[in-house]
Formats: C-alpha cells, sequence, structure tokens
C-alpha cells in the first residue's frame, strides 16, 4: 500500500449541522368552580399540587369561586397534565366533582 503523503483512515468529515430550538409549548391550568367542592378542599390542592402559599391559594381560590374559573398556573404540557391527574385524584378520592382543565396558550 501506497502512502503519497495523504493520511487516509476511513474516516468523513462530517458537516455541522445546526438545530434551531423551539421553546416548548405553554399550557394553562384552569380550575372550575362547583358548589359541592368545599373551599378549604381547594386551598389544600393548590398548596399540595401547585405549590402555591397558603395566601396565593387563598386569592386563587376566591377568584374561581367569584369567576367560575382561574389560571392556577402555566406549565409545560407534562407538567400541566400531571397537576391535572393529581388534583382530579385528590377530589375523587375526597368524593368531590372538583373540576380542572388543561388548555394551550
Amino acid at each position: 500500500m501506497e502512502n503519497n503523503g495523504n493520511l487516509s483512515f476511513g474516516t468523513a468529515i462530517r458537516e455541522r449541522e445546526t438545530y434551531k430550538l423551539k421553546e416548548p409549548g405553554r399550557y394553562a391550568v384552569i380550575m372550575c368552580n362547583d358548589d359541592f367542592t368545599p373551599m378549604e378542599f381547594v386551598v389544600e390542592i393548590l398548596v399540595k399540587v401547585f405549590y402555591k402559599s397558603l395566601e396565593e391559594a387563598t386569592q386563587l381560590m376566591l377568584s374561581v369561586h367569584k369567576g367560575g374559573q382561574a389560571v392556577v398556573g402555566r406549565y409545560t404540557y407534562d407538567v400541566a397534565v400531571s397537576k391535572r391527574a393529581r388534583a382530579m385524584e385528590m377530589a375523587k378520592a375526597a368524593g368531590y366533582p372538583f373540576r380542572v382543565e388543561v388548555k394551550e396558550e
């Protein structure tokens, strides 16, 4: 095998690929009011699932109560759906018809 000063080891030069990364979509988690779920339970969900302070949870609960619904957080899809599921599981276990929705923003 003759080597004319050109070293070739069977490797190829790859061009650098550029990727445009897109921010993940944001989804609003919306709590809906009903006439059966106690206000204290809604506050508990806001504290335990959405990690709101007691003061913020109380304000959000009152917004849900007075306005019929309120956005309680904005997250990526997986996080929003997980939080919704956890809140709905807590409500079902307690026997309340509490409803939480996830909508793309």
